[in-house]
């Protein structure tokens, strides 16, 4: 008789699905899967609290192109992570969250909550191992909607069924599902619109991020300018033909370059609000067109003249087989010589807003970008501050940048970098935060310095919540709630066992330069004192959609 159970067996299914690293904070209810996983190989990464737990699994799996795993504990263990949890599901992130549950008969326990609703209010899709006997099955179809269908998935284990005895059983073989490409029609549609096309521009979204070269390919075969939403930033890095970000982050000369696009190709991207700028980026006679898996997203956010439904990948490989020749179309010398001299917001004059108790935050980050190795991960936090280390600082390719911003919350930074540095051995990890996100997820420090992850910490200190210091002060609204006493993060940096230095000028980083040169074997914290007198340039048009 096998002394296996369904706890044991969960993991261990897990870890032969390809379960390389899972995140969780281990309670009574998660105890005996977690260590199942390890034991099959998974290495467990011990956050201090859920939520951490469910951002960092979320950006490992962004970053690495693996699955994201996290383990909870039933009940407060799961709300404690529905924030993480809500970010990965509107991000349509592949990652598994598995629930410990109050088994069904314990109706007054105090951990009894709706789990499968909660999944559910916050998009995720709930399932749930059964029995013993479909625990293996139960597993493997928790973790294939995840995989294909790019879904988070909170996979619900009732106390009673981890504790039922089990027997060893394989999961079964992943049928191989080959990703669709548009149909005939679409593709020569497509193509004929790309072969007559003077000002083509492409945007590729999260939907593209497997697919960046054959969409290059097929940008270079009919002439058009790449561009990507902010989540897919780096896609097209070192790219000539490049504008980097579409949307509020797009630069003076991306923007004019978009604006002026005859087509309008979206590949994986939902032209929502943030990338469109509110539909203003995009004129109104362009043809737009969403290729997509999707149909329920084509128009969703903005216009469209046609939808392609299909895999990007093979989509862009037909479409540029239907084409006839290569065009010159928008790749023109003159786009040319005003990419070269303004495709980057460094490149951009400015006054400098700094004096001598506080450094300007774009100096800041120009100071950074030049300072740091190529090599590197940067992962952002939400706030008044984002735009400047998301646009200032250069990023080598797509998993060299990490923007988890669909749900809005600030306070996902540190756990974000987390997971982003265990994803990308060899780059240096550089979290970039305001100081309220920065205070708000600070239980993930202790995790970063106890992992021993030689991360840099920049956090863009305006001792405020700056967006809503800039929203409601210049209308007249007290914002006394809202700006706190100067308090002195690289103090409560070096208490959590990590170097810091505090920086009210350019030359205040020399401490980051020689922590650079050196082992790198604690984190690197810096508060940087920000002049905070304007708000950021694309705050105003980001509230327009609050």
């Amino acid at each position: 008789m096998s002394d296996l159970t369904v706890a044991d067996l969960v993991g261990e299914t897990l870890a032969k699905l390809g379960a390389d690293r899972v995140f969780g904070v281990v309670g009574s209810g998660n105890f005996h899967v977690t260590n199942a996983l390890v034991a099959h190989g998974a290495r467990f990464v011990a956050t201090r609290h859920e939520g951490g737990a469910a951002t960092a699994a979320d950006a490992y799996a962004r970053v690495s192109g693996r699955p994201g795993l996290v383990t909870v504990h039933q009940g407060c263990g799961l709300t404690n992570a529905m924030t993480g949890i809500a970010e990965a599901a509107k991000s349509r992130t592949p990652m598994v969250v598995l629930a410990a549950e109050p088994a069904a008969t314990a109706l007054t326990s105090n951990f009894r909550v709706d789990q499968d609703a909660l999944a559910r209010a916050v998009g995720a899709v709930p399932d749930r191992v059964h029995s013993a006997a479909t625990a293996v099955a139960d597993t493997a179809r928790a973790w294939r909607t995840a995989v294909r269908e790019r879904r988070t998935v909170v996979l619900n284990l009732p106390l009673d069924v981890q504790a039922a005895a089990a027997e060893p059983a394989d999961p079964p073989p992943a049928p191989a599902v080959q990703p669709p490409r548009a149909s005939d029609d679409a593709v020569t549609a497509l193509a004929h619109l790309l072969g007559r096309a003077e000002r083509p521009v492409f945007i590729a979204g999260r939907g593209a991020v497997a697919a960046g070269a054959e969409v290059a390919d097929l940008a270079a075969a009919c002439g058009a300018l790449l561009a990507t939403s902010a989540v897919a930033r780096g896609l097209f890095a070192g790219d000539e033909w490049n504008l980097d970000v579409s949307g509020g982050f797009a630069t003076p000369v991306a923007a004019e370059l978009i604006r002026a696009a005859d087509v309008v190709v979206a590949w994986g991207a939902s032209l929502n609000m943030w990338t469109s700028r509110h539909g203003s980026l995009i004129g109104p006679d362009a043809v737009v067109v969403q290729v997509d898996l999707d149909e329920a997203a084509f128009g969703a956010h903005h216009r469209i003249d046609l939808g392609v439904c299909g895999d990007a990948g093979p989509t862009a490989v037909a479409v540029a087989a239907a084409l006839t020749g290569h065009r010159v179309a928008y790749r023109t010398d003159t786009v040319r010589e005003k990419l070269r001299a303004g495709s980057r917001w460094r490149d951009v004059p400015f006054d400098d807003d700094g004096d001598d108790t506080h450094i300007d935050p774009r100096t800041l980050a120009i100071a950074l970008d030049d300072l740091l190795p190529a090599e590197r991960v940067v992962s952002v936090d939400s706030g008044n501050f984002m735009g400047y280390p998301s646009m200032f600082m250069s990023v080598p390719d797509h998993r060299g940048f990490c923007f988890t911003q669909a749900f809005q919350s600030i306070g996902l930074g540190l756990a974000t970098a987390l997971g982003a540095a265990l994803a990308s051995p060899g780059r240096l990890p550089v979290a970039a935060c305001g100081d309220g996100g920065f205070l708000m997820g600070i239980a993930e420090l202790d995790t970063i310095r106890r992992l021993g992850l030689g991360m840099l910490i920049v956090i863009w200190n305006d001792e405020a919540y700056g967006a809503e210091v800039h929203h409601f002060g210049p209308a007249g609204h007290p914002i006394s709630t809202v700006v706190f006493p100067e308090t002195d993060l690289a103090a409560i940096a070096r208490g959590h066992g990590c170097a810091a230095v505090t920086v009210r000028g350019p030359n205040d980083l020399a401490p980051v330069r020689e922590w650079l040169a050196g082992p790198r074997d604690v984190p690197m914290v810096v508060d940087a004192k920000v002049a905070a007198g304007r708000p950021s340039w694309w705050l105003e048009e980001a509230f327009h959609g609050h």
